[in-house]
């Protein structure tokens, strides 16, 4: 009889301890940088693709399954701009029902952070987003102007309970954006310093959300640069490392796959994660939480990068949205004119390229300015020769910016290329030197140390770049092309620039030319309404047949140490011609 007592004691004891102590298990993914990358196919390329949401909702049913409501999926941002499939829906059919909320409400998104690119598309569309999801996107950091209403002009945060966790997911968009974009772009809001903005929120999300746990959705980098406007483009670590609320940290921007555990101030475990881009991996998070009398006393997290690689597309997603898929194939597939020679952007790094000159072709024609500034924005891309189809001209140019015309001073202008070309050309000083600044990848492969989309060339001018001088004193500029006047430093030039350049994007024109942040609006003269893409198309229509031509004058010079060094990091980047 007193054993029979004993054990119901422990059995009774047991049972209260189990009541009083539970633990909950739960998964949380993240995509970022999408860049309309939907479906497993590049439309750019007209091929099959690698990525896409189509692969990672494959992954996330399995993952459903498994977890079922004890699942959150997060999108990080940069998902309206890049691939056609985005840019149909954005510019072309703005009737339907935008592709990528329908998307992201199919496969049940929870919430998301909207990133740089996705304001790069104008109030009309990304407004658009927000008001056909079925889920909240957020920005914490971009409020409203003064004389608006006050607060967040996105949601700053969202709350989910599972099982009785309090969950707090906030939202931070990088601030550089006045840096790239213009004001028309965002208007009636800008944007506050990141750290600042999470240190406001946490206590609110602590003490009066009365949150459990805290995710931070950050579209921001690993690491940041300080801006020519004063704010940090991106500081996700220090972010992780310095607020100590935070519990997990998503962040995205720079394109760059990580999975780390830090700890932060006050030595607690933080996990920073980073999907990477094109839905090429899913970043995925197991945190277990322990509950002791309705209170959690312990959090613990794990992080993963899951490569999408190897999960096929869901066949139901496919066959969802096949109609859009079809409608995204037409057209891109429409024939716009033809060209006879093919066009190589990997040309422009060692001089006068058709592919580049081409835009520099347009600029010009467009505007009537003076000097063209234009670099190649694909890194490694080549539009064969013969009919030209609207997929060539995402080759031919990348983004959706707009075309200024801006008035530059001549020193202005040779400060802005001497910005350009020292972050490009190396020094040198012998025959085995490298041409380029050059760094390796984490494959060990050789690749340019700084984007090559800030590898802005000029046409209008004659100039060489001596490459055995010092980055600041390399360039010498000699005549206007179109008048053959001798260029002059005091002189007003008209110069037709991208709006991502033109609003200090690259810093060519803040710390290349030392041109004001708030000055360089006041030196637009003039503004396409419309990206460059669009009159790109317009102006090959136009033409009907493009035949390609060098119309920059411009050399690397002296040639004794150029050539050898130029076919030697020719073959480290690109491998055989």
């Amino acid at each position: 009889m007193k054993r029979f007592l004993f054990s119901m004691i422990c059995l009774l004891f047991l049972v209260e301890l189990s009541a009083q102590q539970k633990e909950i298990h739960l998964k949380i993914l993240e995509t970022t940088d999408i860049h309309g990358n939907y479906f497993p196919y590049d439309f750019i390329e007209e091929k099959p693709g690698k990525g896409s949401l189509a692969r990672v909702y494959t992954y996330l049913k399995g993952e459903r399954e498994k977890y079922g409501n004890r699942l959150l999926m997060l999108d990080n941002g940069d998902i309206l701009q890049g691939q056609p499939s985005a840019y149909y829906y954005n510019y072309i059919d703005t009737i339907s029902k935008h592709l990528c909320p329908r998307i992201l409400n199919y496969m049940g998104y929870n919430a998301g952070t909207l990133g740089n690119h996705d304001i790069e598309t104008g109030p009309r569309v990304y407004n658009r987003l927000i008001r056909q999801s079925d889920f909240p996107w957020m920005a914490a950091n971009a409020v409203f102007d003064e004389g608006k209403n006050t607060g967040s002009y996105f949601k700053p945060y969202s709350l989910f309970e599972i099982e009785g966790i309090r969950i707090a997911v906030l939202g931070i968009i990088t601030p550089g954006i006045p840096t790239w974009l213009p004001k028309n772009l965002w208007p009636d809001m800008h944007f506050e310093d990141a750290q600042e903005t999470v240190r406001y929120w946490v206590p609110i999300l602590k003490n009066k959300e009365k949150a459990d746990v805290i995710i931070g959705l950050f579209h921001l980098g690993m690491n940041g640069n300080i801006l020519a406007n004063g704010l940090n483009e991106g500081h996700g670590y220090n972010l992780a490392h310095e607020i100590p609320e935070l519990d997990i940290v998503f962040i995205g921007h720079d394109h760059l796959p990580a999975s780390r555990n830090i700890f932060n101030i006050q030595g607690r475990p933080v996990v920073i994660v980073n999907a990477g881009p094109y839905g090429n991996n899913v970043a995925d998070v197991e945190l277990t939480v322990r509950i002791e009398n309705g209170k959690v006393i312990k959090k613990t997290a794990t992080g993963k990068l899951v490569d999408m690689a190897d999960y096929k597309p869901d066949a139901e997603f496919l066959t969802e949205f096949k109609p859009d898929f079809d409608a995204i194939k037409a057209f891109v597939s429409e024939k716009i004119g033809t060209i006879t020679e093919s066009l190589r952007s990997r040309d422009a790094y060692f001089g006068p390229s058709a592919f580049v000159d081409l835009i520099h072709r347009i600029q010009l024609d467009l505007t009537g300015a003076d000097i063209s500034f234009a670099a190649p924005l694909s890194y490694d891309t080549q539009i064969e020769k013969g009919d030209l189809y609207v997929s060539d001209m995402f080759k031919l140019y990348k983004y959706e910016n707009f075309l200024y015309t801006m008035t530059l001073s001549g020193q202005e202008i040779k400060d802005f290329l001497e910005s350009c070309y020292s972050i490009w050309i190396n020094q040198m000083s012998g025959t085995a030197d490298h041409l380029f600044l050059l760094r390796k990848n984490k494959s060990g492969k050789m690749q340019f140390a700084y984007p090559s989309y800030n590898f802005d060339s000029a046409a209008g001018i004659s100039y060489a770049v001596d490459v055995t001088k010092p980055a600041g004193q390399r360039i010498i500029i000699g005549n206007i092309l179109k008048n053959g006047k001798p260029f002059e430093p005091n002189q007003k030039y008209s110069v037709a620039v991208n709006s991502y350049r033109g609003n200090g994007g690259g810093e060519h024109l803040t710390k290349g030319a030392g041109i004001p942040m708030n000055e360089l609006s006041s030196r637009i003269v003039n503004s396409t309404p419309v990206d460059l893409r669009y009159y790109m198309m317009q102006w090959i229509k136009k033409n009907g047949t493009v035949q390609p031509e060098i119309i920059s004058d411009w050399k690397l010079v002296p040639e004794r140490l150029v050539k050898p060094a130029a076919e030697r990091d020719y073959l480290l980047l690109f491998g055989r011609k």
